[in-house]
C-alpha cells in the first residue's frame, strides 16, 4: 500500500485464518505474523498442530509466531521445543507469567540459551520488560511483545512506556520490540515515532491506511455525505 511506505517498522499481521494469511503474504504487504490459542479458537481451528505446520508450509520465509498453552514451566518447555521442531521460521510464544503469576524468565532465559525463537508474550510493564531482556540471549533472535493497546485501555499513555522499552532493549540487536494489541490506525505512527521494531495489525485497521494525511476538512464532508446518503436510503423522515 503507498500509505505504508513512509514507515520503517515491521507489519505483523495477527490471526489464524490461514487464507488471510496467505493472501497478506502474496500480497508483500507484512513481515510476519502473530497468532494465539484464542484467534485459533475463534478461527475454528481443530487441529493446533496441523493448523501450525500448514502455516509455516504456505509461508516459509517469514517469521510465524505459536503460542504454548500449557500453565507449568516443564509443559511449556515440552511444547516449546515441539513447536520449533515443526519449522525454522516458527517463533514460540511465551506468557510472561504463568496463571499464577509465576514469572517465566527462568524458561525464556533456558530456552533463548538454547537457540529457540522466542516471542515473549502478554508484557504490560517495564518491570517486565527488564526481567525479559536480561533473560534473553543476544546470539538469539527474539520478539518482546509489549501490548500497548491494553495499557491504554487501562486510562494509561502507552508511549513512556514503549519508549523506555525501545532503549532497555537497545543492547541486544538480536531482539526486537513488539507494539501489540493495536487498536487504531494512529498506534501504527504512535510505535513508529517510539522506535518500536514491530506492530501487530489487522486487516480492518490495514483497510484504513489510504487515510493517513488525509485532509480534515475533506474528511468532515465525507462524514457529512455518509450521514445524508444512509438517511436518505432508510427513507427516514421527520
Amino acid at each position: 500500500m503507498k500509505g505504508l511506505k513512509q514507515f520503517k517498522i515491521k507489519l505483523y499481521a495477527d490471526g489464524a485464518d490461514l487464507n488471510e494469511m496467505i493472501g497478506a503474504y502474496n500480497a508483500g504487504i507484512v513481515s510476519g505474523f502473530t497468532t494465539n490459542p484464542t484467534l485459533m479458537k475463534k478461527a475454528g481451528v481443530k487441529n493446533y498442530e496441523e493448523f501450525a505446520k500448514s502455516a509455516l508450509k504456505a509461508i516459509p520465509d517469514l517469521p510465524i509466531s505459536f503460542e504454548v498453552f500449557s500453565d507449568d514451566l516443564a509443559g511449556m518447555e515440552r511444547e516449546a521445543r515441539k513447536i520449533a521442531s515443526w519449522g525454522e521460521n516458527a517463533y514460540i510464544k511465551i506468557p510472561v507469567t504463568n496463571t499464577k503469576g509465576e514469572s517465566t524468565s527462568f524458561l525464556v532465559k533456558k530456552l533463548s540459551h538454547d537457540r529457540l525463537k522466542l516471542n515473549v508474550t502478554a508484557i504490560l510493564t517495564i518491570e517486565q520488560v527488564k526481567q525479559v531482556a536480561s533473560a534473553l540471549s543476544p546470539a538469539t533472535p527474539s520478539i518482546v511483545s509489549v501490548f500497548a493497546g491494553r495499557i491504554a485501555d487501562t486510562g494509561m499513555d502507552p508511549m513512556p512506556i514503549m519508549k523506555e522499552a525501545v532503549n532497555i532493549l537497545k543492547s541486544n540487536q538480536k531482539s526486537e520490540l513488539l507494539w501489540a494489541s493495536t487498536r487504531e490506525l494512529l498506534n501504527l505512527v504512535q510505535a513508529e515515532s517510539c522506535g518500536c521494531h514491530i506492530i501487530t495489525i489487522t486487516n480492518d485497521i490495514l483497510k484504513k491506511v489510504p487515510m493517513l494525511g488525509k485532509d480534515l476538512k475533506e474528511l468532515s464532508l465525507d462524514t457529512v455525505k455518509m450521514f445524508y446518503n444512509d438517511a436518505q436510503g432508510a427513507g427516514y423522515k421527520i
